[in-house]
């Protein structure tokens, strides 16, 4: 009971981040399943992608009321980002679950880099796109989609600059849009795992959709009365030491 409570309170948090920040809460969702709630990491990340699946499906149609979602990239790099997704889902069943998780923790090391660097203004103009736009989707897609059927993470960090240099989006609508990618993303990955005998905890999936859910509408009408620089710095801190303490406790094992 202690530990559910713990993981609530944890899924309200990651998504009072995803609100407030635009990014980065999702990667706390399968540290929770496995280090407080006990899953086993194959089922964990399952179970992870249907939570963040239907989380970012939320964030996505409230920014969809605004016109913020730019339905044609999104859609054309979701694509690809699916097949990705698909592959790195069944690529999961033969990675061992304590390499998987070092591979999570690497990942988390990235998102704090990323969360740290200096993000273009909204009133900025957009990027130029690259001489080849079709290939950057082909790739970026690909990757972003392959990582996160494989370890459970949407991968906004690399989705939203994608699509601002390769759509030439401005970033209120590169946020709105990977919110699309990453759902579908989520849902080619949590299939494809559960398809091929992930097991899912769908009561879990459930509880921790709702709460941060709930935690991202909190922190999404709170964002104005916070600096975000420093949540970021802040939580781009916690993510290295969580990080770490996942390479503590796996690199033994391997």
């Amino acid at each position: 009971m202690t530990a559910l409570l713990l993981g609530a309170c944890l899924s309200l948090v990651a998504g009072f981040t995803l609100g407030l920040l635009g990014g980065g809460g999702s990667i706390l969702t399968v540290p929770i399943l496995v280090y407080v709630l006990g899953m086993e990491p194959r089922g964990a990340i399952a179970t992870s992608l249907a939570v963040v699946g239907v989380t970012s499906l939320v964030g996505m149609l409230l920014h969809a009321k605004q016109r913020r979602v730019q339905w044609r990239e999104g859609l054309l790099f979701g694509a690809a980002g699916m097949a990705g997704a698909a592959f790195g889902g069944r690529l999961g069943r033969a990675v061992p679950s304590q390499l998987l998780l070092i591979v999570f923790a690497g990942l988390m090391f990235v998102t704090a880099f990323a969360m740290l660097r200096p993000r273009r203004a909204p009133s900025e103009p957009p990027a130029p796109p690259p001489r080849n736009p079709w290939a950057s989707v082909l790739r970026n897609g690909l990757g972003v989609g392959v990582l996160t059927g494989l370890v459970g993470a949407g991968g906004g960090f690399i989705v939203v600059p994608a699509l601002a240099l390769v759509g030439g989006l401005s970033m209120p609508e590169a946020v709105a849009t990977s919110l699309l990618v990453i759902c579908l993303n989520s849902a080619s990955g949590f299939l494809s795992a559960w398809l091929t005998g992930a097991p899912v905890d769908w009561g879990l999936a459930a509880g921790m959709s709702l709460a941060t859910v709930a935690g991202s509408f909190l922190g999404t009408s709170l964002s104005r009365r916070f600096s975000p620089e420093g949540l970021r710095r802040g939580f781009a801190l916690f993510t290295v030491v969580l990080g770490l303490f996942i390479l503590v406790q796996e690199l033994p094992r391997v």
